[in-house]
């Protein structure tokens, strides 16, 4: 398709007909992120009024935690944040029903994710929080000259069952110059076919799971494959840390720069790297702050847990919301001249992939899928000890039935073969690692090509 119809007729109609404000908000923010840092800090100050009055008036939980403050909502200060208490994953999975307001202007959508935590959650999202997302995207792929309707590849996966086709999803997205590859699967032949279907594809901008890229980019020089892709103009990774050896490797293979981005499904899109390899903010959309043990403010070059305030997520709100992952403050400035402030560095997550028993390569998603969406389950933990040996460690809640387990075991057998022993074990508390996280999926089965 023509990129000029995709990006200024097609994508946006699609927008208008889903009721998302997305490219109204696009307008806004390629405004606001030119703002002095005060202006900014300003308008976090007034986008925040503004939720905690609809969470005070529509979300019950958030009410109550509002009210014990004493807040005058009508008189805000970007210190009263910090009254308010810190919520937690296991508060959104417990009370969630109390935080969701149902009635929100264009709707309130369920989805479950699984975080890095290893904790499932299942939470509801709004249109606003969608357009505010998608246009935080589209505005710093703008950043490296790639804009939206241009083609672009997904090296991405999905929780529905891998060897359908969506025949619909696949007319929209070829309509929006996408182009979809399944990161679920990364055979030496599946991955032979995405390199020549990338090459054929020619893309403005490659999008995907950091080590999905890696794994792909090592097999293209392990195979002595060379692409010839001109018209790239960046390659952004998502979903896990990228390490200097990826983004080095990554780079030299599609000959082109690589910019990583920070955020969760429930927490929102939060930083994305500029041209420079500084994590911006999306401070118009989100509040971060980053937090010692104690829940203090850490200074400049401290590490701390990043905590977000949701400016967008009036249907859940996710208010002081601790996400697990560990950030260090940084005091340098945009060096485009932007006012959005800087993390020096995203720590604490990381994802392995699992192996077929027939050699074949899974990125670990295609296992957390299973296990997010049984119910019941409060935390896991998946350990491949050997191409047909598993281990699950599970912490449940009290929605946890017998039903659970024989799901997980067929559906085990059903994504990795028939052969597959599965060891499920029930733990009350699943250990964490050194850095203090929980790390979802471990491989002890050596990839080979």
């Amino acid at each position: 398709m023509n990129p000029f119809i995709s990006g200024n007729i097609l994508y946006p109609l699609q927008e208008k007909l889903l009721n998302r404000p997305t490219f109204s908000y696009l307008q806004e923010l390629e405004r606001t992120q030119w703002l002095p840092r005060s202006e900014i800090e300003a308008l976090q100050t007034q986008k925040l009024q503004t939720l905690l009055k609809t969470a005070k008036e529509h979300s019950p939980w958030h009410a109550h935690r509002i009210e014990k403050t004493g807040l005058n909502l009508d008189k805000i200060t970007p210190d009263d944040l910090h009254k308010l208490p810190t919520m937690t994953r296991i508060d959104a999975q417990q009370h969630g029903d109390q935080m969701v307001w149902h009635g929100v202007p264009g709707g309130a959508y369920r989805y479950t994710t699984g975080g890095s935590s290893g904790q499932p959650l299942i939470f509801y999202y709004g249109r606003q929080r969608q357009a505010a997302d998608a246009a935080s995207r589209i505005r710093a792929r703008r950043w490296f000259g790639f804009n939206v309707g241009e083609p672009e590849v997904y090296l991405w996966g999905a929780p529905v069952e891998l060897n359908k086709t969506d025949h619909i999803k696949t007319i929209r997205d070829r309509l929006l110059n996408q182009l979809l590859l399944n990161a679920f699967q990364m055979s030496p032949e599946k991955m032979k076919e995405y390199l020549n279907a990338i090459e054929k594809f020619q893309p403005r901008g490659i999008y995907g799971y950091a080590s999905s890229l890696t794994l792909l980019c090592k097999y293209a020089q392990q195979t002595g494959k060379k692409l010839n892709l001109p018209n790239l103009k960046v390659v952004c990774t998502t979903g896990e840390p990228l390490y200097p050896e990826q983004r080095t490797l990554i780079s030299e293979t599609f000959q082109a720069p690589v910019a990583n981005e920070y955020g969760s499904r429930d927490a929102g899109f939060i930083c994305h790297e500029n041209r420079h390899q500084q994590m911006v903010q999306m401070s118009e959309s989100n509040i971060v702050e980053v937090l010692d043990g104690q829940g203090n403010p850490v200074k400049l070059g401290e590490t701390g847990e990043i905590v977000v305030t949701g400016l967008c997520s009036e249907a859940q709100p996710f208010i002081r919301y601790r996400t697990g992952d560990m950030a260090t403050l940084s005091s340098e400035t945009d060096r485009d001249g932007r006012g959005l402030p800087i993390i020096s560095q995203v720590h604490g997550r990381s994802t392995d992939f699992l192996v077929h028993q027939d050699g074949s390569i899974v990125h670990a998603l295609a296992a957390i899928y299973i296990l997010r969406e049984t119910e019941g389950v409060e935390q896991f933990k998946i350990i491949q000890h050997d191409i047909n040996e598993f281990e699950i460690l599970i912490h449940t809640n009290p929605h946890w039935t017998s039903i659970g387990q024989k799901s997980i075991e067929n559906k085990f057998k059903a994504r990795f073969g028939n052969k597959c022993q599965i060891d499920i074990k029930f733990l009350n508390n699943i250990p964490s690692e050194i850095s203090g996280k929980t790390r979802q999926v471990i491989s002890k089965v050596e990839i080979q090509f």
